[in-house]
């Protein structure tokens, strides 16, 4: 079989992008309703999709390097069926569903997943703010199965594309819920706003890329019953691409770098779940809901509160 390509299914859905976008908030301004804009925000949004955009450019050779070793010593190769395409589809939301689950539990991960939620407002450019550091977190190795399964590494960055073209239009306040069914086996943008929600009961749940089954499967699935408060649990306070893209990084790099700490102390400021401190100065989520419960006993048996992370 030669060579396989699928176009870039990301860059021909920019026009669509940009369209959603002015959609959106002619719609705010024209309702009153659906969400809101803060101009500097959005710009730091934007200006972070850029920065994507360019650092797969000048490292999206690492992954795309990795993904050909491994295509060249898997004996299997499913070619290019319609049923191989929706067949990688489905696996490659289950991967991105353990990514994004890693991403919330491993601050290394953390790092460069924490830009995607440091919008304290919920609109279609918060989709596009994403990460600038993704190759240093070697979660592509996630993708590896998928590869000596016989998915072609094309095939399987096109359907990434798919993926993360779906999850842009679930940022938005401006849909309310969709129906039943829909929800019951689509990601949606109720079942996102929770994700995006610092909310004590709403920190941690909801990991799915498109398929919310996932979420349901594991038990991290959370309903939306209160209004998200979105951003982080400490939000930065700053509009700057360069703090927001890089500030974690640093914040583990201080951390290892104290003095006085054992050496699996330094091991788990880089790997523990964010949050984690060796002398108990912070809280990880799951101290977070466990105070949140102690000041309010009547929420204990709430969904989001009773489920393990």
């Amino acid at each position: 079989m030669g060579d396989i390509t699928y176009p870039d299914i990301v860059k021909l859905a920019v026009p669509f992008f940009i369209a959603a976008i002015l959609a959106e908030l002619v719609w705010i301004m024209w309702s009153g309703r659906g969400g809101r804009y803060e101009t500097r925000d959005a710009v730091t949004s934007l200006i972070m999709g850029a920065g994507n955009v360019a650092s797969g450019i000048f490292l999206g050779f690492v992954a795309w390097g990795f993904f050909m070793v491994l295509w060249e010593i898997t004996p299997l190769n499913l070619g290019t069926a319609w049923w191989v395409v929706l067949l990688c589809f489905v696996l490659d939301d289950l991967r991105y569903y353990w990514v994004h689950r890693f991403g919330h539990r491993i601050r290394w991960v953390w790092a460069s997943h924490v830009n995607h939620h440091s919008s304290q407002h919920y609109n279609l450019t918060t989709a596009l703010r994403q990460t600038w550091t993704g190759t240093f977190t070697f979660m592509m190795v996630v993708r590896a199965p998928l590869i000596l399964l016989g998915f072609h590494p094309a095939l399987v960055l096109f359907c990434g594309g798919l993926n993360l073209i779906y999850q842009f239009w679930i940022h938005t306040e401006a849909l309310g819920r969709m129906p039943r069914w829909f929800e019951a086996v689509m990601n949606t943008p109720s079942h996102h706003r929770v994700h995006h929600g610092r909310n004590p009961r709403y920190l941690d749940a909801n990991y799915a890329g498109v398929f919310i089954i996932w979420d349901k499967m594991f038990g991290t699935f959370v309903a939306e019953d209160e209004k998200p408060d979105y951003g982080l649990v400490q939000n930065l306070g700053t509009f700057n691409p360069i703090r927001v893209a890089f500030h974690e990084w640093v914040g583990i790099f201080r951390d290892v770098s104290r003095p006085g700490l054992s050496f699996k102390e330094r091991v788990l400021y880089a790997v523990a779940p964010p949050g984690w401190s060796h002398d108990g100065s912070r809280k990880t989520s799951e101290e977070i809901k466990a105070d949140h419960v102690a000041r309010h006993p009547e929420n204990a048996q709430r969904p989001g509160l009773t489920q393990g992370r």
